[in-house]
Parts: structure tokens; sequence; C-alpha cells
């Protein structure tokens, strides 16, 4: 082409979470039973919705209205019902007006990042959630900044590389974090949140809090979202309901701006956030309608315990296993429902193989990881996959220098999890012996 057609620094990247879905596809015709760990979809993993649910959904969609467009930053009873939910906790109030919705929260983290000068960074931690990574470097044309969450610390944020980093970058105007995360499975405590909102306040910046998995915290552990401890500092928490009801085939997802009037140039950014979505006249209408009576269902808090149950149980066993392997630094997690392993220095090499009995895939495993630039724990990772039917993500896709693995902790039956974290337990142990 005449000219460019990319910023620099974009053209190659990836989304390994669904990159590996090809290469799990091609194995499975020929012959390898996958186990799916992949990616954070609880329906794939067999999650029976409750009739219940179905019946709110179902009823909905007999009422004309919900076929039809919405106001642009959503259903106003739905606004009006989240901002009472998050008005009683007695943080920072907020109107129907400082809420949009948007078609999942993909969508919403485009628009975050598309809509800022690309002269303005976003700070975000390593490891990342990719999307993040993909959006922020994308506006920006140049790679990516972050503070280190670190495994030898059970994945908590270096607080005083975070301050490094804003102080010689004058560019950074956020702070973005998500809690709990993904793909570590870290839940931030409150003093750790306060003391992140200390350190934008100080320095002029806005907080972007991912809070999808907010309400999904289990091993005896706690968080609060941003807006009880946000104080004066403007913000912008993004939720969801592709996770807690779960519906991800929904694609609806929201934001709630904290102090969105109280600094001129976020005022203008919010807006021109707005203005981005009126581009697309508004969000499915549907899904929007259905959550206050689904959240308020006499049966709902006890589905989310049910299934919050089974994701520490999960956690349980998946780190049982994995703790028994010198050569990982594994940390168990407190909420959401991935765990993330990295290899200790030095323990993965290209030489490491797992010996596959089937020709047709060994020879296309060989072809993929002898590529050039394949990094040790994709080579890793596609060989166990190969080799098991497990099919994980290589931990250096999500934005870090680390080399290990992410996980689902989605598994329906206790057993099967076991066999699972049983064998990739034993079959890394025969991978770092090859």
């Amino acid at each position: 082409m005449r000219v460019p057609l990319v910023p620099a620094g974009t053209g190659e990247l990836t989304y390994e979470i669904r990159n590996i879905v090809n290469v799990a596809e091609k194995l499975q015709k020929c012959g390898v039973t996958i186990n799916w760990e992949n990616i954070g979809d609880p329906i794939v993993k067999g999650e029976q919705i409750p009739a219940w649910m179905k019946q709110i959904v179902a009823d909905a969609a007999m009422d004309n209205e919900t076929w039809g467009y919405c106001h642009t930053r959503g259903i106003l009873k739905t606004r009006e019902f989240i901002c009472a939910t998050t008005n009683r906790r007695g943080g920072a109030q907020i109107t129907p007006e400082d809420i949009i919705f948007f078609n999942g929260l993909g969508d919403a983290i485009a628009k975050i990042y598309g809509c800022l000068d690309p002269a303005a960074r976003v700070l975000m931690p390593s490891p990342s959630y990719t999307t993040h990574t993909l959006g922020e470097v994308g506006h920006a044309g140049a790679p990516s900044l972050h503070f280190t969450l670190d495994p030898a610390d059970g994945w908590k944020p270096d607080l005083a590389e975070m301050r490094r980093q804003i102080e010689n970058n004058p560019g950074i105007c956020a702070i973005m974090i998500i809690n709990p995360d993904n793909p570590t499975g870290m839940v931030y405590s409150k003093e750790l949140l306060q003391q992140i909102v200390a350190l934008a306040k100080e320095f002029g910046l806005f907080i972007i809090s991912d809070e999808v998995y907010i309400n999904i915290v289990y091993n005896g552990q706690s968080t609060v979202p941003i807006s009880d401890v946000i104080g004066d500092v403007p913000g912008i928490s993004l939720k969801g309901i592709s996770k807690e009801f779960p519906w991800p085939g929904s694609r609806c997802g929201w934001i709630e701006v904290y102090n969105g009037q109280d600094d001129e140039q976020f005022r203008k950014y919010i807006n021109l956030i707005l203005t981005a979505k009126m581009n697309e006249v508004c969000s499915t209408t549907l899904p929007q309608t259905v959550i206050p009576a689904i959240v308020q269902h006499p049966e709902y808090q006890k589905y989310l315990a049910e299934r919050i149950s089974l994701y520490e149980k999960s956690s349980n066993i998946t780190y049982s296993y994995l703790k028994e392997v010198p050569e990982l630094l594994v940390n168990r997690t407190n909420g959401a429902f991935y765990m993330a392993v990295a290899f200790k220095d030095g323990a993965l090499n290209s030489s490491q193989s797992l010996p596959i009995d089937n020709l047709e895939v060994r020879e296309l495993v060989e072809s993929l990881v002898n590529q050039p630039g394949v990094s040790a724990d994709k080579r890793f990772v596609y060989y166990i996959l190969a080799a098991t039917g497990i099919c994980t993500v290589p931990l250096s896709s999500f934005a870090t220098p680390l080399q290990g693995f992410r996980v689902t902790l989605l598994e329906r039956d206790p057993a099967e999890t076991d066999r699972i974290y049983k064998t990739l337990a034993e079959k890394i142990r025969q991978y770092l012996a090859s």
C-alpha cells in the first residue's frame, strides 16, 4: 500500500486466548479430546442457566419494547436500579446520567481507550488482560506501560514501581486495575485500593477499574468496589453480566462514572465516550431490561453463592496439585475464575517436549513450536495441548515477561477437575525433565 495502514507496533498484536482455539480445533479433527481451560465462558463448561432466569428473559422478549432502540446511555429503570445499588454503599454517589451501557465490556474498553488523545497513556498491570492491553496500545501506537503484579508476593501490585512509572512518564493520565484480577485471580484489599487512589490524587490521574468479577470472591477474602474508596478522584468502573449471571452471549456491560463533572478535561473525555456510543444509537435492549428482575429474584443470591462455592473448590484442587511442582510459582486464587502460574527462571527451554504417539498431531505441533520467535511458554502450552488435550493460555500473552500459563476454574465436576490438574502436574514434571 502507498501509506502505512496501522499504527507502528500494532500490526502483529495477537489475542492468544482465541488463537489457541484454532490449534485445538485442528487437534480435535485428529482425534484429541479437548478440555477447554483457555476462556472464561461458564456456558462452554456446562453451566446450566436456572429455569427462573430463563423465564424472566423469555417474558421480557414477549414485550415489544425490548425489540426497539433504547436510550443511548441505557434503559432508565435499569440505570436507576444500578445507581441505587451503588449509592446505598455510601461511597461515590452517582445518577443515571453517570451510567453508559455497551455491547459487552470489549465495546466499552475500545471506547475508553479510543477516545483518549494518543499522547495520554494508561498505566496497567503486568500481567494484564489482553483486551485492555490491545486497546491501550492501539490508541497510543506505542508499547504499553506497566506496573508489576508479583507472583512471589501473591500477585500483589508493586506500588513503588507504579509511582516510578508515573513520575518517569508524564503522559500517564490514568491507572487501570482489574479487581478481582484476570489473569491472576488476585483480589485487591481495601487498603491497596486506598493507596492506589491516593497515588492517583497526588498526580492528578483518573482510575479505570474493571470490576466485572467484583461479586465473585472466595476463600475467605473480601474486596470493595472502587466507588467505595475513590473519594473525589475521577474514575470509571466497568461492570457487566457476562460472568456473574452468567450470560456472556448477551454482550451487555456498562460503565459507572465517578466525579465526572469535577474536572473539565475528564468531563469532556466522558462526553466523547458518550458521543462515540451515540454513533451506534444504543446497546442491545433485552439484556439491560432484565437486570433488575434477575438480581432481585429470591433465588439469585443462592444461585450465585453455589457457583462461587464451586470456583473456590476448583481453585483449591488446582492449587493442591500445581503447588507440588517445585519449578512453579503458584498462588491460590481468591476471586474471578482463573489461575495464573509462572515458571521459575530457567525452568523452560527451547528443547523440551512431550512424547506424542499420533504422528499427525506431532507434526502439527512441531510445525508450530519450531517457528521463529515462539516463546518458551507457548511451546509448553502447545505440547501440553497435544499430549493431554488440556487447553491453556501462555502467560506471556498477557503483557508480561513472565513465562507460564493461565487456566480457568470452570469445570463443573470436581472429579474431572481433579483428573485434569493431576494430569497437568504430572505432564509438567515430565516436560521439564525432558
